[in-house]
């Protein structure tokens, strides 16, 4: 059966939060689709604080660390930038000790293709690569979007931002390996589905937490 992991903010007022904790939760999911804390995910800010962040932010680099619990008394893993130029970004996933955990490799839509391409190599593994939507469905989409477009604006005059509006942009990513699906991006719940058996966890919460930081959330884009 395949891991199920997903990420979210705080909920509800937990006993022990305050607003200094950590705010973004990564859950796995079990098999009636409960969800059970496995971490809690937070950009790590360099020397020039948020404004420093954001500003590197731009070229596509993000620093993620994630914990045991809200207050940062054990770290789980680290999401460092390698490179981020020419629209690549090269991040590594580290464990506790620094050692390697796996590699992603993000590359924007008209790159070296239509849609946007994401690459995933565990530490000594094959490497899995994705695209972001299938190309019938951005056709599709684009073809609608004069209209969706349409509907936001009307949808602003009537004073009801949100509601209706334009339809999402195809967002669903299939990793393939030698054959194989090893992961799974699912747009509906933001939900990543690691399909193969011993893929590490770790792996797949830096990697739901980097595809979320570059969709229409931008979690660790605030200000403050």
């Amino acid at each position: 059966m395949s891991k199920v992991i997903t990420m979210g903010g705080i909920r509800r007022k937990l006993p022990d939060h305050t607003s200094d904790s950590v705010q973004n939760l990564v859950y796995l999911l079990d098999a009636s689709g409960l969800p059970e804390v496995i971490g809690y995910v937070e950009r790590e800010l360099p020397p020039g604080g948020i404004p420093a962040y954001l500003a590197a932010r731009k070229s596509g680099a993000r620093t993620f660390a994630l914990w045991t619990d809200a207050h940062r008394r054990d770290r789980v893993a680290t999401v460092v930038t390698l490179s981020a130029t020419g629209g690549v970004s090269t991040f590594q996933v580290l464990g506790v000790h620094g050692e390697l955990i796996g590699t992603i490799v993000r590359e924007k839509a008209f790159r070296r293709g239509l849609r946007t391409r994401w690459m995933v190599t565990p530490a000594g593994g094959a490497d899995a690569v994705g695209y972001k939507g299938r190309i019938l469905w951005w056709f599709v989409w684009w073809l609608c979007l004069p209209v969706m477009v349409l509907l936001l604006i009307v949808s602003i005059f009537d004073s009801t931002p949100g509601e209706g509006g334009a339809a999402r942009a195809p967002r669903r990513i299939r990793w393939r390996a030698g054959g194989e699906m090893p992961l799974e991006f699912r747009s509906g719940g933001d939900k990543l589905h690691l399909h193969a058996p011993g893929l590490d966890w770790r792996l797949g919460a830096a990697l739901v937490s980097l595809v979320r930081s570059f969709g229409s959330h931008h979690w660790d884009a605030l200000k403050k």
